[in-house]
C-alpha cells in the first residue's frame, strides 16, 4: 500500500540564523584573560613546588616576578572588562551576567528542565545555569587579582602596595633613606620585629590565595565540560562565537 503526504512523520525545519552576540573587547578580553589565567597557573605551580624541584631562592624569586609581570597585564585585562560590563552592548552588561532579574528563577527551572529533555530554551548571550558559572569564575578572578596585588607586595615591594610594605618592613618612618637598594627576597637591613609582623599580616592573603587557585583549576574544569557538553547538546557555537561575536541559532531566543 503507497503511503500518502498524510501518513509520513511531521518534520519540523528550523532555520539557522547567526545573532551577533559577543563585541569586540569581550572577544578581545576572553582571550587575554584564557592566555593571562594558563601563564599564571603554569608560573603559579612552579613556585607552589619550587622546593621539591629544588629551585634556588633566587630563582624563586625569579619565578615570582614573572607571575607579578603576567599578573598585571591579567588585572588590566580584568578591571576593563569590569568596566566595560556598564558600556558594553546589552550581553556584555551586568544585568546579562549575574543572576537575577524578572522571572530568573522560572527561566532557570525551565532552562535545566529543557537540557535534561534536550531541548533546552535558546539564549542569546548567557543562559540562566551559565549567569551562575560566569558570576562564580569572576568572584574567583577578582579575589586572585586583590589577593595578587597585596602578595605582588609583600613578596617583591611592586605596586599599588610595594612602596608601604617596604616602608613598613623597614621601620623606615620619614627616613626613605633606608629603601634603597631594598630587594625582593634579601632581609638585611629589616626591622625583624617589623618584618615577621608583616609576615603575619600576609599569612591570609596567600592562604586565601593559594585556596583560590585550586577552586579556579576545579571551575575551569567546569566551565570547558559545560561548554563541550553545552555545545553537544545546542549546537551553537559557543567556541567560535567567542571568535567571530555571532552565535548561531535554530530557534527564537529567550533574550
Amino acid at each position: 500500500m503507497k503511503e500518502t503526504d498524510q501518513d509520513l512523520p511531521l518534520i519540523q525545519h528550523h532555520e539557522l540564523r547567526a545573532h551577533k552576540v559577543w563585541d569586540l573587547p569581550v572577544r578581545l578580553f576572553h582571550w587575554l584573560n584564557v592566555l593571562c589565567v594558563l601563564g599564571l597557573i603554569v608560573v603559579g605551580t612552579f613556585i607552589l613546588q619550587a622546593n621539591n624541584l629544588g629551585v634556588s631562592a633566587e630563582g624563586k624569586v625569579t619565578l615570582k616576578i614573572i607571575h607579578a609581570w603576567i599578573g598585571y597585564v591579567f588585572t588590566f585585562n580584568l578591571l576593563w572588562r569590569l568596566v566595560h560590563a556598564f558600556t558594553g552592548n546589552r550581553y556584555a552588561r551586568w544585568s546579562a551576567i549575574v543572576p537575577g532579574g524578572k522571572a530568573y528563577v522560572s527561566r532557570l527551572r525551565e532552562y535545566t528542565k529543557g537540557l535534561l529533555l534536550g531541548n533546552a530554551p535558546a539564549y542569546k548571550g548567557h543562559n540562566p545555569l551559565g549567569r551562575i558559572m560566569v558570576t562564580i569564575m569572576y568572584a574567583l578572578l577578582i579575589t586572585q587579582m586583590t589577593t595578587g596585588l597585596v602578595l605582588a607586595g609583600t613578596d617583591l615591594y611592586f605596586p599599588p602596595f610595594g612602596h608601604e610594605f617596604a616602608e613598613w618592613v623597614t621601620a623606615a618612618g620619614e627616613d626613605h633613606s633606608l629603601l634603597q637598594g631594598l630587594q625582593p627576597g634579601v632581609k638585611e637591613g629589616l626591622n625583624p620585629e617589623a618584618y615577621a609582623a608583616m609576615r603575619r599580616f600576609r599569612a591570609p592573603f596567600i592562604e586565601i590565595h593559594e585556596i583560590v587557585y585550586y577552586l579556579l583549576l576545579g571551575a575551569i574544569f567546569l566551565h570547558i565540560a559545560a561548554v563541550v557538553i553545552t555545545e553537544i547538546k545546542e549546537k551553537q557555537g559557543l567556541v567560535s562565537a567567542m571568535l567571530t561575536g555571532e552565535k548561531i541559532l535554530d530557534k527564537p531566543s529567550e533574550d
